[in-house]
């Protein structure tokens, strides 16, 4: 799926996702589930241990329920979740 103003303004919490990419490569291969979310960083649980990744450093592949799955650069992610509402896509690319 492309990466739409939608998509980046939606929410993430709740959704699996996995790390593709990283300057951190303590990052790559972190999969789970979204349980929070602040201005730079994703709380990803997995197997009972919760990570925080660092959204500047890492690409994410979102897997939505149903079924679609989308790559987001997490530099375009940066911003309190409710702030995002506010950038357009022209700002952020």
């Amino acid at each position: 799926m492309k990466v739409t103003p939608e998509v980046i303004n939606g929410e993430f919490i709740g959704t699996k996702c996995k790390i593709t990419e990283s300057r951190h490569s303590g990052y790559v291969g972190i999969k789970g589930e979204v349980v929070d979310e602040s201005k730079n960083t994703f709380m990803i649980v997995q197997a009972d241990k919760a990570k925080s990744v660092v959204k500047e450093a890492a690409v994410f592949q979102f897997d939505y329920s149903d079924g679609t799955l989308v790559e987001i650069d997490g530099r375009l992610l940066v911003g309190r979740p409710e702030d995002r509402l506010k950038k357009s896509l022209k700002r952020l690319w």
